[in-house]
């Protein structure tokens, strides 16, 4: 027998509209990403998982963000081996032949503002380096050479 309504599609299990909404949305990443930040944090320790937050596994290189340039070496000198051992053996999703660390702001979780807390205050910037001015920043011009022998 011929459908009836030719436009109209068939019933589709409940399983395959999952998957596709979880593609969709992410949430297979959302909760590797979770496992990965439990696994990382087990791994390092309690002082340092608060210092540190994972970021993203790309080619195989987990990059994670460091709040200090001592940990980082730490980290990357003397136990990079022993946290990939650990990442290999606790997480299931990715592949991870390598950490590659990077120091940079590392916020705990509670300090985040959520969609519950809304828009905070801004932190204020931070003061202006004592050293040499950057890029875009110009400098006072200098005497020239010949102006400085006049002079003494």
């Amino acid at each position: 027998m011929a459908n009836p309504n030719p436009g109209r599609r068939h019933p589709r299990p409940l399983s395959e509209v999952l998957g596709e909404l979880f593609a969709a949305r992410g949430y297979g990443r959302l909760q590797a990403l979770g496992e990965l930040e439990e696994v990382w944090n087990r791994a390092v320790g309690e002082p340092q998982c608060r210092q540190t937050r994972v970021g993203d596994v790309r080619r195989g290189v987990l990059n994670v963000t460091v709040s200090h340039p001592t940990l980082l070496e730490e980290l990357a000198a003397f136990r990079k081996g022993e946290l990939l051992a650990a990442l290999r053996a606790g997480v299931t999703g990715a592949t991870i032949h390598d950490i590659r660390f990077r120091v940079g702001l590392v916020r705990e979780p509670d300090d985040e503002p959520g969609p519950a807390s809304g828009p905070g205050p801004r932190p204020a910037a931070a003061p202006p380096s004592p050293r040499a001015p950057g890029r875009g920043m110009k400098r006072a011009p200098r005497a020239s050479k010949k102006k400085r022998d006049d002079r003494g």
